[in-house]
């Protein structure tokens, strides 16, 4: 749908942990390699959380990233939400956490689970608060510790994954806003295809495994996603009344390099005009897509005014695409 938006982006920041995890690393815990990773993912490292580390602190530092690189005040946000799969506790959530470390008296708290379109979602989920009136200043998180529920003897899964947190400042904006349109939808029969067991263990008459660790099938997991994706942007382009060209840049979420070929390559997206973290940062889940923009800040691609098509997809199966407009406050 095109969206009569009051929300602009006005602030990022993100975090990675210190440690790294190199793919020369992984040869000595699997039967794996270099050369056999790159080949099929293109990650070549990942940051891994330190044993007391954990999704909030990650988030935290990427707030005090955004506060400090931009100067702006959090003491007025009004709405905390953070995308999540791998919270500190059931309970409390993440997003109360934060609140705790910041000390913001008059902000909503909530965490959401859409895996790795989560961040996709609390994007949208922030601008309807905001263009409805609602609030005026929200927090908008994506942050995962993925390697704390990773099986590091599960060679098909243990090579994908990192930790990192990112944070986007929301704030009421008729006269500039970024969102223009955004296309959500899910699979909900594909969720045995990618799991984490919890209180139940099947699903569908299914039996799980894993144990609380990640399970995935990957092929299914790699058509579906190409598939879906390619045809959300083309439905996405469609509903806003722009082309391909009309883009500037394309930041999907980071699952795998092989992944975001594919994509770019059935949907007509140069992979020049592409975003991605997953190379130095593996897969961060809800995460990959403001370390994405991030990288792009950092090298000077992404600019004020450009013209930006997010695509979060992940386990669900559920994605959410949008087109904004890139305009921070510097």
């Amino acid at each position: 749908m095109t969206l009569s938006s009051k929300a602009r982006i006005t602030a990022i920041g993100t975090y990675v942990p210190e440690r790294i995890l190199t793919n020369e690393d992984l040869e000595k815990l699997v039967e794996t390699s270099d050369a056999w990773i790159v080949q099929r993912t293109g990650i070549k490292e990942r940051h891994i959380s330190a044993e007391d580390e954990f999704t909030s602190d990650l988030c935290i530092r990427a707030a005090e990233n955004l506060r400090d690189t931009f100067k702006v005040s959090l003491d007025d946000v009004d709405l905390i939400i953070v995308s999540t799969t791998t919270p500190d506790y059931s309970f409390p959530t993440v997003s109360c956490r934060i609140q705790k470390h910041f000390g913001m008296e008059h902000a909503g708290a909530v965490d959401l689970n859409a895996t790795c379109a989560g961040f996709t979602y609390g994007l949208h989920m922030a601008n309807g608060m905001i263009s409805s009136g609602l609030h005026k200043k929200v927090l908008v998180f994506g942050g995962e510790t993925m390697s704390k529920i990773t099986d590091y003897t599960d060679r098909s899964t243990c090579i994908l994954f990192g930790d990192g947190a990112g944070a986007v400042l929301v704030e009421y904006d008729p006269d500039q806003p970024s969102f223009e349109s955004v296309l959500m939808g899910t699979q909900g029969s594909g969720g045995i295809h990618v799991y984490r067991s919890g209180l139940s263990t099947q699903m569908d008459g299914n039996a799980l495994a894993g144990d609380g660790r990640i399970v995935q099938n990957g092929p299914e997991v790699f058509k579906w996603a190409v598939r879906t994706v390619s045809s959300g942007i083309e439905r996405l382009l469609g509903q806003a009344g722009l082309t391909l060209d009309d883009i500037d840049w394309f930041a999907p979420h980071s699952a795998n390099l092989r992944m975001i070929e594919s994509i770019c390559e059935k949907s007509g997206i140069p992979l020049g005009k592409t975003l991605q973290s997953v190379q130095d940062m593996g897969n961060t889940s809800s995460a990959s897509i403001p370390l994405a923009l991030q990288s792009g800040i950092r090298a000077n691609q992404l600019s004020p005014g450009d013209r930006v098509l997010l695509y979060g997809f992940g386990s669900g199966l559920t994605h959410c695409g949008m087109i904004i407009r890139w305009g921070l406050i510097n």
